[in-house]
């Protein structure tokens, strides 16, 4: 696996190239000082991984991934020292196709190295999802109790996304009214360290009030819940959010087809699930279950996705009741609660899937 390493600091530079070649299988690509110096490496020599810092001159990480993930098939992680300070520059980057982000490694004054545990797990996570790009994920449930009596659910949004996502998040979110009528919870490809910072940076986007998802609580009217573990989020018979480690072999944690599939079993009717943009198939089996169970269906469209991966395996599927670009998912979802305040269940036919309002036939085994 080549690795590509973009930082302007000498020390942060060190840290990173001895995490990298302590693994035998990966091998350091090129090493660029700023943004635009990594851009035009890409572009003659496109590594598989990109280490990418969001803080140097000349150009930042932010730019310089839209640029290399426009142009080039190379994965971007954000890997920077500075996420507090700087978490909007770091879901800016991941907007635009960076697909996680992770602190840098850092050399103590007696030369130890710190922090390269967690940057191994991620490039382990990458290769991973490269290995399985052209495979469905159907991933192996963790155990669930019968289903109790509870109180009435309200109506449910639930969202997953990846690479490319907080922006489509950000799109989506801001254009729900403050009254939006369904509670609504969120499943992100991002690392437990830095889900606080995309919840805050979430917040600003949006008039509705976005929180990270503890366990034990209760989807709710106005709230937008968002994973925030690196286990995965699931929904219990008793109708609560909680974390569980299984399965364990999922390519992501959390998983947004484990958490589609938990919500599909324990969740009622009139409600709508919504894939945004990300690489690999996370999602496309879980939302295929949803529509399968009744759910309205909305896979993100090729034009606006940062990649065109999960909704694209949605669509191949058949889970998607609609493909809309990402500006439309809001009004889309907003139209249908005023439609179907007694909603009880989209019963779609097999073959029929609407593309931005239109009709066309495509096969597949998610509608009844």
């Amino acid at each position: 696996m080549r690795i590509a390493l973009v930082n302007a600091l000498t020390p942060a530079v060190e840290a990173l190239r001895r995490v990298v070649t302590g693994v035998p299988e990966y091998d350091i690509a090129w090493v660029a000082r700023h943004g635009a110096e990594a851009v035009a490496r890409c572009a003659v020599d496109c590594p598989d991984v990109v280490l990418m810092d969001v803080v140097m001159p000349v150009m930042d990480g932010v730019e310089a991934t839209r640029r290399i993930v426009l142009r080039s098939s190379c994965v971007v992680l954000i890997v920077t020292t500075t996420v507090d300070r700087h978490a909007g520059a770091v879901f800016a980057a991941m907007g635009y196709g960076a697909l996680d982000a992770v602190n840098t490694p850092v050399l103590d004054r007696q030369g130890r190295l710190e922090g390269g545990a967690a940057l191994l797990a991620k490039i382990a996570t990458i290769k991973k999802l490269l290995a399985t790009r052209s495979s469905v994920l159907s991933p192996r449930l963790a155990a669930f109790p019968g289903r109790p009596l509870v109180r009435p659910a309200p109506p449910l949004v639930v969202i997953g996304a990846s690479t490319g996502g907080p922006r489509a998040l950000a799109t989506v979110l801001s254009c729900l009214p403050a009254q939006f009528p369904a509670a609504m919870v969120i499943v992100q490809h991002v690392d437990a360290l830095f889900a606080p910072g995309l919840t805050a940076w979430l917040n600003a986007q949006t008039p509705l009030t976005v929180r990270l998802a503890r366990e034990g609580c209760r989807p709710e009217v106005g709230t937008v819940w968002l994973a925030g573990s690196n286990d995965h989020l699931v929904m219990t018979a008793q109708r609560t959010l909680s974390y569980t480690p299984e399965p364990r072999h999922a390519p992501y944690c959390p998983s947004i087809d484990v958490f589609f599939h938990s919500v599909a079993r324990h969740w009622p009717d009139r409600a709508g699930g919504v894939l945004l943009s990300g690489m690999g198939r996370d999602g496309a089996v879980g939302l295929a279950a949803l529509r399968r169970a009744g759910w309205y269906t909305i896979a993100q469209d090729e034009a606006s996705s940062g990649v065109y991966g999960m909704p694209k395996a949605a669509v191949e599927l058949g889970a998607a009741t609609q493909v809309l670009p990402v500006a439309g998912i809001a009004p889309a979802l907003r139209r249908f609660f005023a439609r179907n305040r007694g909603y009880e269940g989209a019963r779609v036919s097999r073959y029929g899937i609407r593309h931005s309002g239109a009709t066309a036939a495509h096969e597949g085994p998610a509608g009844r």
